[in-house]
């Protein structure tokens, strides 16, 4: 299916789940009726979604391993890994620091005029703080094969360095299964292409599914909230479109142009993951050479979810401000550092964002029970938080190819 044809076949889809949704809730009459149809409709969406899941390792594994073989030395990958984290660690700063400016200018747990939930009330999140151990759990594989069944990205990308170093230092011998590795990856790109077929069909069921569950109405309870975090998005989005502008130029705009297809997807099925096959064959025919493509985009999954980031000092604060809760500056700023540490550990994590806000309220005596004001619109605010890491990774991938020379025109 042809680019221009698919991204209308998912607006065509996000029109008719709306659509579907708000029917069905209006004219299903019980609960009970809704909640048959919202788990029958979503079986679109889990198919499509795990689709994906079945295609990211083996295309994620073969494009970085080639693209290691291919850059020669340990060196190189040693210099574009550090350029990567160097950009990753500044956009994680900056979107953590930009969440919590907008939420305290913005102020939208003040006057909220919702009733709270009980101090005590279960959120049914399990509130337990990502630690070292965590993060080295989820980042070093025990077996690659477990590691690619449970599609722990940031571990196969681990092994994948050290398998495609490997092969770069063994030279000519290694040429033979460089090329093997290589028909795998364009296989699973064609894979691709097949798969997003489905993307349409996906988004309708992950629209009706959402609307018949919660209604239109949500939106109107809590349209305020959800305005002034979607002005806070676009005041990131801005602000990573001119970082990526101060090194590739007004190219930048083109590149966010290519991008609107993978955005899109990410938007309707709330999920950055579903997008990464599509962003990582945009930025290659934006430019990015594959073995920089291959090797940024995998760890940008891991390490600059900027979207889920801001998100995160934002519904902390909103909920203490919900509450009343006075936080002084050296509390947020602590806040601010905690969670640039234990954001990076939330690839691999189910509901990754709401833990780590979980485990983040805890520590700062802030009622965990707050967390029900977001969990009935969560699904409307992680439509925004997968499209804009899949903005951040976008840019930081285009940046570190010009950084490397490796950015064709």
């Amino acid at each position: 299916m042809k680019s221009k044809k698919l991204t209308t076949f998912i607006l065509l889809g996000m029109v008719l789940g709306i659509l579907t949704g708000y029917l069905v809730r209006e004219l299903a009459g019980t609960e009970s009726a809704i909640k048959s149809f919202a788990d029958t409709i979503s079986i679109l969406t889990d198919i499509f979604l795990r689709l994906i899941k079945m295609i990211i390792a083996p295309l994620v594994f073969s494009t970085l391993v080639v693209g290691i073989a291919k850059m020669g030395d340990g060196k190189a990958v040693g210099r574009i890994g550090g350029k990567t984290m160097l950009w990753f660690i500044s956009a994680s700063l900056m979107s953590l620091t930009l969440g919590l400016i907008m939420v305290n200018l913005l102020q939208p747990g003040v006057a909220l005029n919702l009733p709270l939930p009980d101090l005590h009330a279960d959120s049914g999140i399990k509130a337990s703080a990502i630690s070292l151990k965590d993060f080295v759990t989820h980042a070093i594989p025990k077996s690659v094969f477990e590691a690619m069944s449970n599609n722990e990205i940031l571990q196969i990308v681990v092994f994948s360095v050290f398998f495609g170093s490997a092969m770069a230092v063994l030279g000519d011998v290694a040429k033979p299964l460089i090329h093997i590795i290589d028909v795998v990856a364009h296989v699973m790109l064609k894979v691709t292409s097949y798969v997003m077929n489905f993307a349409p069909l996906a988004v309708f069921g992950a629209i009706a599914a959402t609307v018949a569950k919660e209604g239109l109405g949500v939106l109107g309870v809590y349209g305020k909230f959800m305005a002034e975090f979607y002005l806070a998005i676009g005041v990131l989005w801005l602000l990573l479109i001119l970082a990526g502008a101060m090194f590739v130029g007004r190219r930048v705009w083109r590149l966010i142009g290519m991008m609107r297809e993978p955005l899109l997807l990410s938007f309707t099925t709330a999920s950055s993951e579903a997008a990464y096959p599509k962003t990582l064959e945009q930025l290659e025919r934006f430019g990015c050479s594959n073995k920089i493509a291959s090797f940024v985009l995998p760890m940008g999954y891991s390490f600059n979810l900027d979207g889920s980031m801001m998100y995160c000092t934002f519904a902390v604060i909103f909920i203490a401000q919900a509450y009343g809760i006075e936080l002084t500056l050296a509390q947020e700023v602590t806040m601010l550092l905690i969670l640039m540490l234990t954001s990076k550990g939330m690839a691999g994590v189910p509901r990754a964002s709401l833990v780590v806000i979980a485990a983040t309220l805890a520590q700062f005596n802030i009622p965990e029970a707050g967390l029900l004001l977001l969990l009935g619109i969560d699904h409307f605010l992680d439509m925004g938080r997968s499209a804009t890491n899949v903005v951040g990774n976008s840019i930081a991938t285009a940046v570190v190819a010009k950084w490397e020379g490796e950015l064709k025109h």
